[in-house]
């Protein structure tokens, strides 16, 4: 068979025209030494800053200080098989975790790995840990209330959709237990709920978790834990990887609730791995940028403009204080990040005053534009009439004698610190919240003895849940946001004031 010499000159001429030189490069580097979740790698000329390495065994790791001669690395997982001289190789990637619906109900760690015992995560939607905060241009102000459930919180320090409101008392005064009664507050909502656990006793999160179970709330929420027994490097990460989760639901248009619990001891896990890379120490022996460290995590909290679907990440962070000091270095970098704080008060707490929430000196600079107008109503008054008592609560230790006004002034207090107690886990409604506030402030709470009062909400609930008239009234508040028929409810009130005295 004769060879047609234009048939191969055009098939070699086609071929050439169609080839492309791919080369593929990997940059090698070597292990100096290893220690403490901290690597340096001398070799690594091009690596770039936050870029994900691999080190033999699977051992992965985390680009942190480019130096002249070598980077520092942090790493992800047990770094027990790492020796000296070990090769490293670069990968071209930041970290990433994986998001998507099928984390709801489950407990993962900061790498998106289960720590529940329930198989792998059926996703294969990724997210970096690390993204720019969403522009101003992309956002909107906040003008969807969050509710807490808690009185006191949606009556005086209101918390709206994309705010960031920071959580600050001593340790054991209930500032877990606020979250997560504001987890448990969202169900039969629109609202996913994430909690991130960082360095917490690994008894502290199974405890949430049963609660979360308990209340039927993990079928909105999940956890993200980094305990206490976790390596300094996946505490860094925890808060990084659990707002990467949340925002893939806030650009589907969702709404988010993400709690850190709690930043002191994210700041605490940074300033190790900083001392650990020898980068100068600066106030209390935090790094330079801790302040950074922060902002840029807590600015991802957002809500989002309606071209981009007004989807929202609501945070509350949790710092824990040292004998109430909100003027030490963390809590003040944080409440400058802040919306706002919520201050638990230990003093408040050992009374008998739960939650012990100090209502002058927590404050909420967006929520009032969020708060439904029912709520903003009735509760107009609450806060002076708080301080006033307070200040005359503090005036009578000296045993003067008083006259009416003042006693007035003391019994209503006496009844308005009663009213505003709530049980763990017993979050409320917000039409039943304004009915409370609303007879305290009308008077109606003036008849009834201090120890009673609970008694008296309690019943008076009951009876507007039974009532016809009681329960329309409450779907009109439900509906319209607004305090309504308020001469309905007044006849209601009286009704129920005479036959419980």
């Amino acid at each position: 068979m004769p060879i047609d010499r234009l048939e191969i000159s055009s098939l070699l001429k086609e071929q050439i025209k169609n080839y492309s030189k791919r080369s593929l490069t990997e940059e090698v580097g070597s292990v100096i030494s290893v220690g403490d979740g901290i690597a340096l790698v001398y070799g690594l000329d091009h690596a770039m800053a936050g870029e994900l390495l691999v080190f033999p065994n699977e051992v992965y790791g985390m680009v942190q200080n480019l130096e002249k001669t070598h980077v520092g690395v942090i790493l992800l997982n047990d770094s027990s098989s790492i020796r000296e001289g070990d090769p490293v190789k670069t990968t071209g990637k930041i970290l990433e975790v994986p998001v998507g619906e099928s984390l709801i109900g489950r407990v993962v760690n900061p790498l998106g790995q289960p720590l529940d015992g329930l198989g792998k995560i059926a996703t294969k939607k990724t997210r970096p840990i690390e993204r720019k905060a969403t522009g101003v241009i992309d956002r909107q102000s906040v003008n969807q209330p969050l509710q807490t459930g808690i009185k006191v919180l949606d009556a005086l320090v209101p918390i709206g959709r994309g705010q960031r409101e920071l959580i600050i008392g001593d340790r054991q005064t209930g500032k877990t237990s606020i979250a997560v009664d504001t987890i448990l507050n969202q169900k039969g909502g629109d609202v996913i709920c994430i909690y991130v656990a960082i360095g917490q006793k690994a008894s502290t999160v199974m405890n949430v978790l049963e609660t979360l179970k308990k209340h039927d709330a993990l079928s909105y929420s999940f956890i993200v834990s980094a305990s206490a027994s976790d390596p300094a490097p996946l505490l860094f990460l925890a808060p990084y990887a659990g707002v990467a989760m949340a925002e893939e639901f806030m650009f589907e248009g969702k709404h988010v609730l993400i709690i850190y619990d709690d930043l002191t001891k994210h700041a605490i896990a940074y300033r190790e791995l900083s001392l650990l890379l020898r980068r100068p120490p600066g106030r209390e022996a935090f790094p330079g940028d801790v302040f950074y460290l922060h902002s840029r995590l807590l600015e991802r909290a957002a809500k989002l403009s309606d071209r981009l679907g007004g989807g929202s990440i609501t945070a509350l962070p949790i710092i824990e204080t040292q004998e109430g000091d909100i003027s030490a270095y963390i809590p003040t970098n944080v409440i400058s990040i802040t919306d706002g704080q919520i201050f638990l008060q230990s003093k408040l707490f050992y009374s008998g005053i739960r939650p012990a929430i100090n209502a002058g000196l927590s404050v909420s600079r967006v929520g009032g534009s969020a708060q439904f107008k029912a709520i903003k109503k009735v509760s107009g008054t609450l806060r002076l009439d708080l301080a006033s008592f307070r200040e005359l609560e503090a005036f009578t230790q000296f045993g003067s004698d008083l006259d009416d006004a003042t006693k007035a002034k003391l019994d209503r207090g006496q009844r308005t610190v009663e009213i505003l107690k709530q049980g763990l886990h017993q979050t409320m409604p917000f039409e039943l919240q304004a009915v409370s506030i609303y007879a305290l402030t009308k008077g109606y709470l003036d008849q009834i003895k201090v120890e009673d009062i609970h008694r008296y909400e309690k019943g008076l609930h009951a009876f507007l849940l039974e009532q016809e008239q009681g329960q329309a009234f409450l779907a009109n508040i439900r509906q319209t946001k607004e305090l309504g028929d308020v001469k309905a409810l007044e006849n209601l009130l009286e009704d129920y004031t005479v036959n419980f005295l």
